[in-house]
């Protein structure tokens, strides 16, 4: 006789795992699309072969199995997804011109309520802030799709060595080798596994008001004091990316569509662990049009990276409209 549970129960105790789900497949895939795609494909691979399931691990690892699996085979077909600083070109004075590529299949953030960091959601204790960076997601993406994989399952999830080699199909020799290949790559790159994140100091979120107070105000030149001194911004699907204080002012005041105070709105969204906002441009009647998801990351007492995200579908993902009546905004 057995305590399994019956396929009648596998939704109630499979769903709260849902989120966590998505931050493993994010990490592996890049996009926040690709991920809600692939843990609807493993709940349902999961549910096909619930009657299989023989207990000998926990409902989680079996889950977690599943849905490595899936993403290894989505990414059979699938070019990495990069950021422009990933592209390998040097950075570009503000001046150039704008080339956009369609073609790349760019990385994006994931909003903190899918990925479960936001709150007291219980998931975040697996779901840790450092695990969905998006410094930390771009450097997984240049692993090879089975590095990646094993360094999720053992340096994220602290599998052990047996389990991520049943989960991955390789012996516990391979996944050993395998790790200590992908911890050197990633070790090339900042930051690393190890990096802890706090929660904004005081400081910090009185500057991040004084970067929303420039953007909306279009104060160019604050921005200048806001950045460390070698900065970086950059907004997939541009492919080009850009450094220093300066350069960075010089590109918002030449390159942005706003032209005075209140063409832009900075609304205050939760991503990838980090301050980011969905940013709106005001038409000449008003009305706020969705403009970018904006993501900052901190670098001591200063902004070190912004990324403006220019698909206009993540609108939609972050829950934020596509529209902001002019009358809602202060």
């Amino acid at each position: 006789m057995t305590d399994k549970p019956t396929n009648e129960d596998f939704l109630r105790l499979a769903d709260p795992m849902r989120r966590e789900l998505l931050a493993h497949c994010y990490r592996m895939m890049g996009s926040v699309h690709d991920a809600e795609d692939l843990v609807q494909e493993t709940y349902l691979r999961a549910w096909r072969g619930y009657d299989n399931f023989e207990g000998r691990s926990s409902l989680r690892t079996w889950l977690y199995r599943i849905a490595t699996t899936t993403c290894l085979t989505a990414l059979d077909n699938r070019a990495r997804r990069p950021l422009p600083t990933g592209l390998g070109a040097p950075s570009l004075d503000a001046s150039a011109p704008l080339v956009q590529d369609g073609e790349v299949p760019w990385l994006e953030p994931v909003p903190d309520t899918l990925a479960g960091v936001s709150g007291d959601d219980p998931a975040s204790i697996v779901t840790s802030r450092e695990s969905i960076r998006l410094a930390l997601v771009a450097a997984l993406q240049h692993l090879p799709p089975r590095q990646r994989a094993v360094l999720i399952l053992r340096d994220v999830l602290k599998w052990k060595a047996a389990e991520v080699a049943e989960a991955v199909g390789t012996s516990t020799a391979a996944v050993n080798s395998i790790l200590q290949r992908a911890r050197a790559q990633l070790s090339e790159v900042s930051p690393s596994l190890d990096d802890p994140v706090e929660p904004l100091t005081q400081e910090q979120r009185a500057l991040l008001d004084r970067y929303v107070a420039a953007f909306e105000n279009y104060d160019v030149q604050s921005l200048v004091d806001l950045f460390t001194k070698d900065a970086v911004w950059e907004m997939p699907p541009f492919v080009g990316w850009y450094q220093g204080p300066e350069n960075i002012a010089e590109l918002v005041a030449t390159r942005c569509p706003a032209e005075r105070a209140g063409d832009l709105k900075l609304v205050p969204i939760g991503a990838n662990g980090q301050p980011a906002f969905a940013v709106y441009h005001r038409r000449d009647d008003d009305v706020y049009e969705q403009f970018a998801i904006m993501v900052l990351t901190f670098s001591g007492e200063r902004v070190g990276h912004v990324g403006m995200f220019f698909e206009g579908s993540l609108f939609e993902t972050f829950g934020m409209p596509a529209k902001w009546e002019g009358s809602e905004t202060k």
